[in-house]
């Protein structure tokens, strides 16, 4: 009797259909959509609603959307929704020059969007404003910003690692998106008292850009510090590698 193939051959014999750069660019989009409205709407909810998640809700809700965004569009885009991410993959060598510039445009656009549908969302209870509540945005009043750039800076680069380590060929299988999900939620219980917490361009410009202000005059830190950041943690990797 003829013996039946392994499932292992059976993989290997699968030929995957290519995935475009169109679907890739959705991918990033809806992704750092998601963050940006489900990380910053709980900071913004839990301010002018006197909810009682506190801190580490609002850590645990930027963990949760990437944990859940690297599971649904791992597969097609590698989930990066975030800059500083691609800039490192692609120092990394591990995505095109091509493909990073249309990662980037549309994570930026999916923060966009996000701190657009956060806003509509908030502007129906008659207790929001703009001006006092905020959406979420980047700042900060109480640390100097040369503080602020060091934080944002070393925290990126802690992240970075983590992504490339739970990503890498020898790290077991299946589990990235818990450690990198996790590893959000623990940097943000860090900074959130120090400037809300970026660590990632795109969610840093969404809400900016409709706060204006002091979270636009200090955005530059905001995209500045995680890519240099996440660019150290590239080259850091490739020579423990």
């Amino acid at each position: 009797m003829e013996e039946l193939p392994t499932p292992q051959e059976i993989k290997n014999e699968i030929i995957l259909p290519e995935i475009t750069v169109s679907k890739k660019f959705l991918a990033e989009l809806i992704g750092t959509m998601v963050l940006v409205l489900m990380g910053c709407g709980s900071a913004v909810f839990s301010t002018f609603t006197n909810s009682p998640i506190g801190t580490a809700g609002i850590a645990l809700a930027f963990g949760f959307s990437l944990l859940a965004m690297v599971y649904t569009i791992g597969g097609i885009s590698g989930c990066h929704i975030n800059p500083a991410v691609t800039i490192a993959m692609l120092i990394s060598g591990k995505i095109k020059i091509k493909d990073a510039g249309y990662y980037i445009l549309a994570q930026f656009l999916g923060a966009i969007i996000g701190a657009a549908v956060l806003y509509l969302i908030a502007s129906g209870n008659t207790s929001f404003s703009l001006t006092t509540t905020g959406l979420g945005a980047n700042m900060s009043t109480e640390f100097s910003l040369p503080t602020v750039f060091l934080a944002e800076l070393v925290l990126t680069f802690i992240f970075l690692l983590v992504i490339l380590g739970s990503t890498s060929e020898r790290a077991p299988k299946g589990f990235a998106g818990i450690s990198i999900g996790l590893s959000l939620a623990l940097i943000h219980l860090v900074s959130i008292p120090i400037d809300g917490t970026s660590v990632n361009p795109a969610r840093s410009l969404g809400p900016a850009l409709f706060v204006g202000g002091t979270a636009l005059n200090q955005l530059w830190i905001f995209i500045a510090a995680p890519i240099i950041g996440g660019a150290l943690a590239a080259l850091v990797w490739r020579a423990l590698k």
